[in-house]
């Protein structure tokens, strides 16, 4: 609709509100909602990951593995490492020990 209230050749009668995303396409199709599940895709790509692991895969012996990898990697620290590496358990940035969990 033009500024002098009327209609010009080709506009609609009312103006189209301005949080409508067809208000700048007059041809654009209204929005709809679209969802898509997921879920057996998911379930496929657990398969898939355990497949990949293999039969022989050892959750817990992997945890373990994990924690000795991070006893070797915070042990033999100088005394200003210490320092560090304590302050970051402390601050909660690392979690004391490994525990095979990130701190909180």
């Amino acid at each position: 609709m033009s500024h002098h209230g009327r209609a010009l050749p080709g506009e609609p009668d009312e103006p189209v509100a301005a949080s409508d995303p067809a208000a700048d396409r007059p041809d654009a199709s209204p929005m709809i909602d679209f969802d898509v599940d997921l879920s057996a895709h998911e379930l496929l790509r657990r398969a898939h990951v355990l497949d990949a692991l293999g039969a022989d895969w050892d959750p817990v012996a992997a945890l373990r593995g994990e924690e000795a990898a991070y006893a070797l990697l915070y042990s033999g620290l100088d005394a200003e490492q210490q320092r560090v590496y304590d302050e970051l358990v402390s601050a909660g940035v690392l979690s004391r020990g490994g525990g095979g969990r990130a701190a909180a």
